[in-house]
Formats: structure tokens, sequence, C-alpha cells
């Protein structure tokens, strides 16, 4: 289940990463990741269905199917094409943490949960340290098309791998009767805890995606860094988010306290934004790699533990379900982020709009806390 996150990862962060050499213009980047979250909803929201009915390994060969037919569109370079590949890669980027919950959930006791779900998050940080590090050297020396098809080959390998391991699993997949959509909804609005982490999740999704695919066209471009420069702070970055979603977990099984530790990054990612977006290039080479570090640590590392919260306040039964359903929601800050960013790049600058993203998960952050209080009372 790692492995598929990074492999998702790996797809979606490629066209970021090589944009300095494929003339790739942050208006087409923020088209390539609106396209893969508007498929990503429904994918994500209706695919509990689908992962009953298949298995989730049997999901996670489709969606690395994706992921191939994916790069071999963005490797044609065209603006229709990007918009295409970002259409394919949506079928694989809604289902497969759903499809990584619900097998997942089944498999590790409670009290590990969290920290097992911040393992399995660690697979987005592995994508996208891998590619800030090789496909920009493999973009210069090769071509851009060459990225896209070691990301193909890295996933024709993982649907032998998943395929293998599938007759292990599959037996304890119990297919469970269809949700409508009213019912869908009720399993994210009729708990406020619930509620208030799917709320949360919307501008701190936004500000992972934009961390994600935009963060080295900001260095380029106003934080004086070379390309090369640039993608070793993504790394940076991804690095550290690979650290925080281990000890975010880490911390939050010791505490049990998986909503507290999340009130925290969401402050941490809102300092660290803010920072950046206001003044990002006066900090000197060692600040803004620190900057991105702790950037990445909490921007990219809360996805675990939020994960491991939506499966300790859902039914063992539909945590699968519940999961894509409050999903949704952190695929719409997906959708909408990059619209926002692209906006606020034209009016103002990147910087500008990173600060405005640091507003908005002070928000959420507002939000978690306020949806904490219920269960104090509790």
């Amino acid at each position: 289940m790692t492995s598929l996150q990074a492999l998702v990862a790996l797809a979606l962060f490629a066209p970021g990463v090589v944009a300095p050499r494929a003339h790739i213009e942050v208006w087409q980047l923020s088209m390539f990741s609106c396209a893969v979250f508007a498929v990503g909803i429904p994918a994500s929201f209706w695919g509990g269905g689908f992962i009953a009915r298949l298995g989730s390994l049997r999901i996670a060969s489709l969606c690395a199917a994706a992921i191939i037919a994916s790069m071999v569109l963005a490797s044609l370079g065209s603006t229709a094409a990007l918009l295409a590949a970002g259409l394919c890669l949506g079928l694989a980027f809604g289902p497969e943490t759903p499809a990584s919950a619900a097998l997942l959930a089944r498999l590790v006791t409670t009290e590990r949960r969290a920290f097992v779900f911040s393992v399995r998050q660690t697979g987005n940080q592995i994508g996208a340290v891998c590619g800030s590090l090789v496909l920009p050297a493999i973009a210069i020396s090769l071509g851009p098309a060459w990225c896209y098809a070691a990301v193909g080959a890295c996933a024709l390998l993982a649907i032998a791998w998943f395929e293998r391991l599938r007759p292990a699993y599959v037996a304890k997949v119990a297919p469970l009767p269809e949700l409508g959509l009213r019912t869908r909804l009720a399993l994210v609005t009729a708990d406020r805890r619930i509620a208030m982490l799917a709320l949360a999740s919307m501008p701190f999704s936004a500000m992972q995606v934009s961390l994600n695919t935009v963060f080295v066209t900001l260095g380029t471009r106003e934080l004086g860094l070379s390309h090369v420069e640039a993608g070793m702070a993504l790394a940076c970055a991804q690095s550290g988010g690979l650290i925080g979603r281990l000890g975010w977990g880490f911390v939050a099984t010791r505490l049990n306290a998986s909503r507290g530790v999340l009130v925290v990054i969401g402050l941490g990612m809102t300092i660290c934004a803010a920072l950046l977006g206001l003044d990002g290039a006066s900090l000197g080479r060692t600040g803004q790699f620190a900057i991105a570090a702790l950037f990445g640590l909490t921007a990219s590392g809360w996805n675990g533990v939020f994960i491991a919260e939506i499966a300790r306040l859902t039914p063992q039964d539909r945590i699968g379900e519940t999961t894509g359903a409050v999903l949704t929601a952190s695929y719409a800050g997906l959708l909408a982020a990059p619209a926002l960013v692209s906006l606020l790049d034209g009016a103002a600058s990147l910087g500008a709009a990173f600060f405005a993203l640091a507003c908005l998960t002070l928000c959420g952050t507002l939000a978690l806390i306020w949806g904490g209080d219920e269960e104090a009372r509790k």
C-alpha cells in the first residue's frame, strides 16, 4: 500500500518537477492538478463499493494501470495531452487511500493504527523525494519524456507485485451493501468531530498540493534558487514530510492524541508558508532549506494521523466508505488550490498565494480545535 501511494505521488509530482525543462507554465500545472482532483473526487467518493467488490489489491493494480496511461499521455507534451493525463491520473488518485484504509484497518490493532497508517502515508514522501532528486537529472540529460517513461515502468512492475499478493488478502474483503448519496454524506455530517476533520482537510490539502506542485517554480522565480537547488529544497521538504509522517504517527500513538497532533501540525504549516510567502528570499540558502524541511514536516506529514483519526471515529465495517467520503472534502481543497494559486500568481505573486494559503490553514486548525471540544465534553 505504501508503494501504491509512492507511485501516485511520483506521477502527480512529475510535471511540476520537470516544468522548467519542459517549459510547462504555472497555469498548465494548475490545469493538470485540477484535472486529477476533479476525477479523484468522485472516484474517492464512490470507490468504496468497488473496493468491497474487487478487493484492495485489485484496485491497486487498476490504479497502477491508470498511472501508466497517464504518463503515456503526459509524454506527448501538448496542453491537451497534459489535461488528459491529469484526468486519467485521477482514476488512480481517488481510490488508493480508501483502498489502503479498508485493508489495513482489518489487519492492524486499534492501538497501532495511527503509526501504521502514518507509515503507509510515507509513500507520498518516498515518491516525492525520488521524483525531486531523480527526475530533474533525467529531464536535463535525456529529456522530460524519459521521466514519464520511468514512472510508467515502475507502475508496470507494481501491477505484477499487487497481483502476486492479491490471493492472500482477497478472502479478507467482504462485500457490503451499496450506500446511496445521502447515506454517504451522513457518514461525515452525523458526527461533528468527523465533519470538522473534513473541513480542516480542505486547506491542509490545498497547502500540501501547492508545496508539491509549484515550490520548484517559487524557488527559481522568487527565492533565487537554481532549478537543481529548487529540486533539492523540495527534496528537503519531502524528506521532512517522510520524517513527519513517521514522527507524528509515533507521537499520536504514544500520547493517544491524534487531534491535538493535527492542531500542532496545522499551526506549523501556517507559520512556514507565511514566512516563505512574505519574505522567503531574505532567509538565505540555509534558512530556505531549513524552512522547506519544516514546511514538509507539517504540510506533508499530517495525512497518516488524519486517516487514523477517521478510522478511530468510524464503525469498523464502514471505514473504506467513510474515508472516501471525508477525502472528498480533502480533494475539493486539492481541486481549488491550483486555481487559487494561479489566480493569485497572476494578480500578485506566488509568495502572496502561499500567504493566502497560510491564512486558510489557520482557519482549518481552528475548526479542528472546535471539533475537539465536543470530544472533550463526551
